[in-house]
């Protein structure tokens, strides 16, 4: 067992305790199916004790002054530092991501918490002119930021580390009490995260019960999201649960960073070395479950041939292996349910005349899915037009800039996209007309900087993360109107 799981007290950081747990699920390496570790599994009640324990010290965190959650913040930062390669490693075990994305995932993590740290002091208001309406001439007008309340953050399994810290590092920044609840896969390092931000807390004159983790199943997410309580929702994962956790929680906020289909277009002008580069680095990083994977690849018709060729020829480099090996780039997804969702599209997808250029051919098995190539996919299809979630990319060509933007536009998703050009003006119209979030131009669309507005549009949610824009969905104007 990992020395950063042995530190660990028993049971569940609720309040100023751990408390214990009727359950406990076994956290498994989904290489192999080995056991990780025994994992404690929360109920209801424990959602409730939270909820009570956070709203207990949500004055006490609203008091707390810059420098105070300030340290907190860099307290955390350097616990990560400290402990990056053990956390590596656990990532590994408990997601089965090969060493060199939970390597980036660790390194953004400290990046998170780091910037954090930075925004706290950034949390400013403006002065109101209310004297523009003659009733409020002579009158002081001025805005500040104040904490919205309880926050619940809600994290996925494919990054658990870093999700959990674009909750809790804003919400500690911001003021907020905040409740974690992991993916049921993956709880174990964001529990050591959780640990280590109660115990600056407490080193900085601030109550633990400021930042809690609440394990279990749907029931447990909708005791935290639907409690009047929680006045804050921050969710990242599939669509259908977002949507559904967006009218549960109304009418409070909702901050919701959701799944996409992302396009990467490639226009004749574009380095066709370079793209293809994106295409091995970004459509299987993560085993292919990153919300901004390379998906749909539109290639301009004059170049697809070229394109193709060199793309089919690089793509054994993508190693398929155990991901603890440095070298390797795919391993299992999460678990067989995932392996057989993806296998069962792609099936489907051919069966209606689609070609496998590389890969799988959608035969039920077991083990890591190999890196896909996919033609003629039809537009209808799972595999084209929901999020697959694996190491599938499926091509097709186009006519013109025009198409493709088309083509790209139409789905229920837009986080975001890419383009590779030479030309200035086909990336400005791609900028502009892409209904996306973000575009990146001449780099993966799996590009993020953890300081950066992050979120989509459509499907694929709303609000933005980022420590700054957080901790301004985390925070609500207050307005002082004064009559000297």
């Amino acid at each position: 067992m990992s020395e950063l799981l042995e530190s660990l007290p028993a049971g569940l950081p609720i309040g100023d305790e751990w408390v214990a747990t009727a359950e406990t699920a076994t956290v498994v390496f989904p290489y192999d199916g080995s056991t990780v570790a025994e994992a404690p599994v929360g109920a209801v009640a424990q959602a409730e004790q939270a909820l009570a324990a956070a709203e207990g010290v949500r004055r006490a965190m609203e008091l707390a002054t810059v420098g105070q959650r300030r340290a907190v913040l860099l307290g955390v930062a350097n616990a990560i530092r400290e402990h990056a390669e053990e956390l590596e490693s656990l990532l590994v075990l408990e997601t089965g991501k090969p060493l060199i994305d939970c390597r980036v995932e660790v390194a953004r993590t400290l990046s998170t918490w780091e910037a954090a740290a930075e925004e706290v002091g950034h949390l400013v208001g403006e002065t109101v002119p209310l004297d523009l309406q003659p009733a409020g001439a002579g009158m002081i007008g001025y805005f500040q930021r104040r904490p919205a309340g309880v926050t619940v953050g809600i994290a996925g399994f494919n990054y658990p580390l870093l999700l959990a810290s674009h909750k809790v590092a804003p919400a500690v920044g911001a003021g907020c009490p905040v409740i974690c609840k992991p993916a049921p896969q993956t709880p174990l390092a964001t529990l050591w995260l959780v640990q280590q931000t109660r115990e600056q807390l407490a080193a900085n004159g601030l109550p633990e019960a400021a930042c809690q983790l609440v394990t279990g199943g749907v029931e447990v997410g909708d005791a935290l999201v639907t409690d009047p309580r929680a006045a804050v929702v921050s969710f990242t994962g599939s669509a259908a649960v977002g949507h559904l956790i967006a009218r549960n929680a109304a009418p409070r906020k909702a901050l919701l960073e959701l799944g996409s289909n992302t396009a990467l277009i490639v226009a004749a002008d574009a380095d066709l070395d370079r793209a293809v580069d994106a295409v091995i680095r970004g459509g299987f990083y993560a085993n292919g479950q990153a919300c901004i994977s390379v998906q749909r690849l539109l290639v301009h018709r004059d170049v697809a041939e070229d394109f193709l060729s060199r793309l089919q020829k690089r793509l054994p480099e993508v190693v398929v292996g155990d991901p603890r090996d440095a070298a390797t780039r795919v391993a299992p997804v999460i678990d067989q349910r995932s392996r057989d969702r993806i296998a069962g599209w792609l099936r489907d997808a051919v069966a209606r005349g689609a070609r496998v250029l590389a890969g799988e051919d959608g035969t039920p098995g077991d083990g890591a899915f190999r890196p896909t190539l996919v033609a003629d996919v039809p537009r209808d299809a799972d595999l084209w037009r929901e999020e697959v979630f694996g190491p599938v990319v499926c091509v097709t060509e186009v006519a013109d800039i025009e198409e493709a933007i088309e083509i790209a536009n139409d789905s229920r998703y837009g986080l975001q996209g890419s383009v590779y050009t030479a030309s200035l003006a086909t990336a400005f119209d791609v900028l502009d007309r892409l209904q996306v979030g973000g575009v990146v131009v001449n780099e993966i669309p799996g590009f993020r900087s953890d300081v950066m507005p992050y979120g989509g549009v459509k499907d694929s949610g709303i609000g933005r993360e980022g420590p700054r824009w957080a901790m301004e969905e985390f925070t609500v104007t207050k307005m002082a109107m004064i009559r000297p």
